[in-house]
């Protein structure tokens, strides 16, 4: 039942896939803008402007570059996306698949390391303000989600610099490092495994690196956990005031169930709204992570997706789009999985 689950599921995100493709190509043709003007420049000649536009194939029409950006019925003699090629950027001259690879990891290790650690502490305290309501626990997440959520990430990230890193400093005290990427300057990357540098330093002991990029990623993800954590905390608890409310819960307290049972009980039904909230965030910081990455010069794929943007690379707006959007899918699957797990009310 699971592996028809799964392959259903992967069946329809090929066409939710290909839908945002289609939307993607034709969207961004639709703007008002002319990349070939900003790649040859303002004072460029006519006959400068119609090499450029023919070489990037812009001079056919957009249901013939829509085939050659596919693969099929192609013109310009180049694989597709049919053929695994998401195409060559117009500004680097690179391929978008090596540049997406090698910014993607950079966005997905730090905001999984954050979310992880937001689901670890908002988990414990939410039972804890849903089981004593007025109590301490309750009154430090009520106030907790409403100061850390009413400022964007950026703002509490410039603090944080300012204080974990200036502000100590200044006063001769331990501090975090600067922000100035994942590692010091003068540090070399562990060769790639995973793209994860924690990892990979990790599978390569070397504990040189794995210090110091867990300390340069200390601010970044802590930021995130300051941001987002009461959001879910607030999930948490308010499914499980639901859940103790709920009959069988009664029924089971009247059955004369440990209370530690009772609890256990409780949590695995209100944890679904709760995993899927994190889903909703992690999509959402897939892309939306831009400020936090630019403060901390991380250089990841929302950073990407904006300076592809900015420069209308077709090619890369198209592939981080879909590269995101492909990721997103699989976390909503492996979340529908493990709804199926821990709720034994939901069938695949």
């Amino acid at each position: 039942m699971v592996g028809r689950f799964i392959a259903k599921r992967v069946f329809l995100a090929i066409f939710q896939l290909f839908g945002i493709t289609i939307a993607v190509f034709f969207g961004i043709r639709a703007l008002p803008a002319d990349p070939v003007a900003r790649l040859v420049g303002i004072n460029a000649s006519p006959e400068a402007v119609q090499q450029a536009r023919e070489s990037l194939g812009l001079h056919e029409t957009k249901l013939q570059q829509l085939f050659n950006y596919l693969g099929v019925w192609s013109t310009s003699g180049k694989p597709g996306i049919f053929q695994g090629d998401l195409g060559v950027s117009w500004v680097t001259n690179s391929r978008v698949w090596d540049e997406c690879i090698r910014f993607l990891p950079v966005t997905l290790e730090f905001i999984t390391y954050a979310l992880i650690i937001a689901f670890i502490i908002a988990v414990p305290l939410g039972m804890s303000s849903a089981t004593k309501p007025g109590g301490a626990a309750d009154r430090f997440t009520f106030v907790w989600g409403l100061f850390a959520g009413s400022q964007p990430e950026f703002w509490w990230g410039l603090m944080f610099v300012f204080f974990f890193f200036f502000q100590l400093n200044q006063w001769d005290l331990p501090h975090a490092p600067a922000p100035l990427g994942r590692l010091t300057p003068l540090t070399t990357e562990p060769p790639p495994i995973t793209g994860f540098i924690l990892v990979d330093s990790l599978l390569r002991w070397d504990f040189k690196v794995l210090f110091e990029a867990a300390h340069h990623l200390m601010l970044p993800t802590f930021t995130l956990v300051f941001v987002v954590s009461g959001a879910i905390t607030k999930m948490v608890r308010q499914n499980m005031v639901r859940v103790v409310q709920s009959d069988y819960i009664l029924y089971a307290r009247s059955a004369g169930l440990s209370r530690r049972k009772v609890a256990l009980y409780a949590l695995r039904a209100s944890m679904a709204p709760a995993m899927t909230l994190t889903a909703i965030i992690y999509g959402f910081l897939l892309g939306g992570a831009v400020p936090v990455e630019l403060i901390y010069s991380l250089g990841g794929i929302g950073q990407y997706s904006i300076r592809s943007i900015l420069q209308f690379d077709y090619p890369a707006i198209q592939a981080t789009v879909l590269v995101i959007a492909m990721v997103s899918l699989i976390i909503y699957l492996v979340i529908d999985i493990l709804h199926a797990v821990i709720d034994p009310r939901i069938t695949f």
